[in-house]
């Protein structure tokens, strides 16, 4: 009953579809090295940034979005949640997308090509937004009214002095792949997996989209813009089902049950005519003889 509903992706992992692995890993390496310095190569444009932020604000509120405000309310009711929050959005981003990817190649080779390919896509499109439209975090925005709970509980990942920050760019809050990474890894594990509790992944970007509101690092419209950017990745670049067990047509066919019942059934008949035609033969003389007499 077990087996009933399984797919071969949940039974041994096809190596075949497995890249090589020291290419993997400088592909993956590649990937975030360019993450990275594709940030840092947005920096600069303070003045840009400060004034794409309140356009942003203002765009929400004429949209009618829900205020951040209202999440990080609920954070600072309580220093643990704040600290939880501030640690998820520092330490869970990459650790958790790394081990899916590592996951996926030993277990499902297919659907890490696939993931891969994905990810890359949209990390490539947002670097491109990020150089094109510079925007400061709703934390650094006055207007906002919102606490930068990293700077004034802890831990952070940034700099107190954003413009001067050396270890990551602070204006490129749009689009989130701190919420763009989190539904990719969802999406894969749910693709490739087929337990009951496979739709609990989802729990991971719904947490994560709570932490970046609510600890002010982005705005409501950065995971809606990356979410076009995903839908997008997953319309160019489908995922390939090419399953050998299920190639081969003919066997349907030859282990259904009418093709071997219907071969026999017309031998009998066949083989009835045979008998009977014997029987009829001696018949004949005697009815003639009969008559002559």
């Amino acid at each position: 009953m077990r087996y009933a509903g399984s797919e071969p992706a949940d039974r041994e992992p096809d190596s075949s579809a497995r890249p090589p692995l020291v290419r993997e890993l400088l592909l993956v390496v590649g990937l975030f090295v360019t993450y990275k310095l594709g940030r840092q190569a947005a920096t600069g444009h303070v003045e840009e940034a400060y004034r794409n932020a309140g356009n942003v604000w203002d765009f929400e509120r004429s949209a009618h979005l829900p205020g951040e405000g209202a999440v990080q309310s609920l954070l600072l009711h309580n220093e643990t949640l704040i600290h939880l929050a501030n640690t998820y959005y520092a330490i869970v981003h990459f650790p958790a997308t790394l081990l899916f990817l590592v996951w996926l190649y030993w277990r499902r080779p297919r659907h890490y090509v696939w993931s891969r390919r994905i990810l890359a896509a949209l990390t490539g499109a947002a670097l491109a937004l990020h150089l094109l439209f510079p925007l400061a975090p709703p934390r650094l925005l006055a207007a906002t009214g919102l606490v930068d709970t990293g700077q004034v509980y802890g831990p952070t990942v940034y700099g107190a002095t954003p413009a001067t920050d050396s270890m990551a760019n602070q204006f490129a809050a749009m689009p989130s792949l701190h919420f763009g990474w989190a539904v990719m890894v969802a999406v894969g594990l749910i693709v490739a997996t087929r337990s009951r509790w496979r739709w609990l992944w989802l729990l991971h970007p719904l947490v994560t989209l709570l932490v970046i509101v609510g600890t002010a690092n982005h705005y409501w419209l950065d995971s809606i813009v990356v979410s076009a950017l995903l839908a997008l990745a997953f319309a160019a670049l489908p995922l390939r089902r090419t399953e050998p067990v299920r190639a081969h047509v003919p066997w349907p066919s030859s282990a259904s049950a009418p093709a071997p019942v219907a071969v026999p059934r017309p031998a009998e008949p066949v083989a009835a005519t045979a008998y009977a035609a014997p029987r009829a033969r001696p018949a004949s003389p005697y009815a003639s003889s009969g008559a002559r007499q």
